[in-house]
């Protein structure tokens, strides 16, 4: 045994028989400090036998219990020397018994450690503190393992402190596994501050929102701390949209992946966004879905000049590609139609230019057609003679058919007025959301005054109807006129029926 540890057990185990007291080795709860403890018990020895005896049985008590320990242990003197390690050890640094003995812990230790390590074992050798520190040693090949060590003093017969004993865990895996998490995390982050889409996660059972990225602001137009639940998220959606919106909650939590299109109302300008939102269930480690996360997707129609070519062959797809992009076109190219198609729920508005090598290639222009009226078609392809080609790609969903070879004015033409279509469709829209965020804004007397006025009602039978004077129904009424930015009655009453404002019963009184 070396002498450090057999001069601390010899120490250790005559203090008894001196009457003097026990030295301790102290350490934190938990399996680190059971070891300790099992360690400590070395020293203790039944009355009436020799110091010789005790030393003996001491030592091979200490041995059984360091061997058979699951974690590392090693005893050093107040210079870092070690004069024991167990096998756990040896195991731990990939070094055998003998290469160990008489080295300093800082020649194993990594050097961005060894500033840590230091003060803390300097301390403990003049104060008794016993501590713990994560660090990492290096192994012959130079590879780092990082160890928990739980440190506690060792002292002599006169209480001097002469050395330390270490339990050391090695917490390489765990380790690792926490530096993924970060590096995850941090990954997640970057995505989640750069990408244009809103990301969320909420505590369905609290209904909290833990989580909203950075492009929420500029959506919702408002900072995140003013959204703080999904009670607020949802009194931010269009009223129209709503249920749809709530249930989509109740389905997700059901453990349902779902994608759901929704307008909400900016308080910021009262400006309508549409939003396409993927909802997905998170459960929790017992299983239960607990919380839910989701990406949304601001889909209000981008007025800019977008266009999507499909085509086989690189060479076609290179001369539909060019052409588009030196007529200032933004364009996204596809190698085949079904690539398309499962991209197509996540496109924002533009043209498809589908170059057609087969009639079977129509699909793609019905299945547009049925789930995607944002995406007008433009076939392009050779008919060969036959007459009835460019009507059956019409029928199938083509706003329109170009004969191949195509020219380009033909092409660009033919884009441009598939596009118009949808900014009209688009202006429309918008005009009938921001109508409805208008009489969204009016009071409720301002609102019932308008339903007044949509039944036919003058001043004053609406007047009689509320129970209010005609000069006030004249004070609200042209609120409703500025509020709706009308400028004759039949303009307001226009505005108020497509928004689906539906006449008073009583303005006939």
């Amino acid at each position: 045994m070396p002498d450090l540890e057999r001069h601390a057990l010899v120490e250790q185990t005559k203090s008894p028989i001196r009457n003097a007291q026990r030295p301790q080795l102290v350490g934190p709860a938990g399996n680190d400090r059971k070891i300790a403890q099992r360690t400590q018990q070395v020293i203790e020895h039944p009355v009436g036998l020799t110091a010789d005896e005790v030393l003996r049985e001491s030592e091979e008590r200490f041995r059984a219990v360091a061997e058979q320990a699951e974690a590392g242990i090693v005893i050093v003197d107040t210079g870092h020397r070690m004069s024991f390690v167990n096998d756990r050890y040896c195991e731990i640094l990939r070094r055998t018994r003998d290469d160990l003995l008489g080295r300093t812990v800082q020649e194993l230790t990594h050097p961005d450690d060894w500033a840590i390590n230091e003060p803390l074992y300097q301390r403990a050798m003049a104060q008794g503190a016993p501590f713990t520190i994560e660090k990492r040693y290096l192994r012959p090949d130079s590879t780092a393992v990082w160890v928990r060590n739980v440190v506690s003093a060792l002292r002599d017969e006169t209480g001097a402190i002469v050395g330390g004993l270490a339990v050391s865990l090695d917490i390489t895996e765990r380790h690792q596994a926490e530096e993924a998490l970060r590096e995850s995390d941090e990954r997640f982050r970057r995505f989640a501050e750069h990408s244009a889409n809103v990301l969320w996660l909420a505590d369905l059972e609290s209904g909290r929102l833990d989580y909203l990225s950075p492009a929420f602001r500029r959506v919702w137009g408002m900072p995140a701390e003013d959204m703080p639940d999904l009670s607020r998220w949802l009194a931010s959606v269009h009223p129209d949209d709503r249920d749809a919106a709530a249930q989509a909650l109740e389905r997700v939590r059901g453990g349902e992946t779902l994608i759901l299109e929704y307008r909400i109302l900016r308080d910021s300008d009262r400006a309508v966004r549409r939003i396409r939102d993927t909802f997905f269930p998170i459960p929790g480690s017992d299983g239960p879905i607990r919380s839910a996360g989701g990406i949304a997707q601001d889909i209000t129609v981008d007025m800019g000049l977008r266009a999507y070519v499909v085509a086989v062959g690189d060479d076609a797809r290179s001369s539909l590609v060019d052409t588009l992009q030196a007529a200032g076109y933004a364009v996204q190219a596809f190698g085949s139609g079904q690539a398309l198609l499962k991209m197509a729920g996540s496109l924002i508005p533009g043209c498809v230019v589908l170059d057609l090598k087969e009639a079977g290639d129509l699909v793609v222009a019905s299945e547009l057609k049925a789930v995607r009226a944002h995406l007008p078609v433009v076939v392009v392809g050779a008919s060969r003679g036959d007459v009835g080609f460019g009507v059956r790609a019409m029928k199938a969903g083509a706003v329109d058919f170009l004969e191949a070879p195509w020219a380009p004015e033909a092409l660009l033409f033919a884009v441009k007025t598939a596009l118009a279509e949808i900014h009209a469709k688009a202006d429309r829209v918008r005009r009938g959301d921001e109508t409805y965020a208008r009489i969204a804004a009016l009071s409720a007397r301002e609102r019932a005054v308008l339903e007044g006025l949509l039944a036919g009602g003058t001043n004053k039978t609406i007047a009689r109807g509320l129970g209010l004077s005609p000069r006030t129904v004249e004070i609200h009424r042209a609120r409703v006129m500025e509020t709706l930015d009308a400028h004759t009655l039949p303009e307001a009453v226009l505005m108020a029926t497509a928004a689906s404002v539906r006449p008073a019963d009583h303005s006939g009184d």
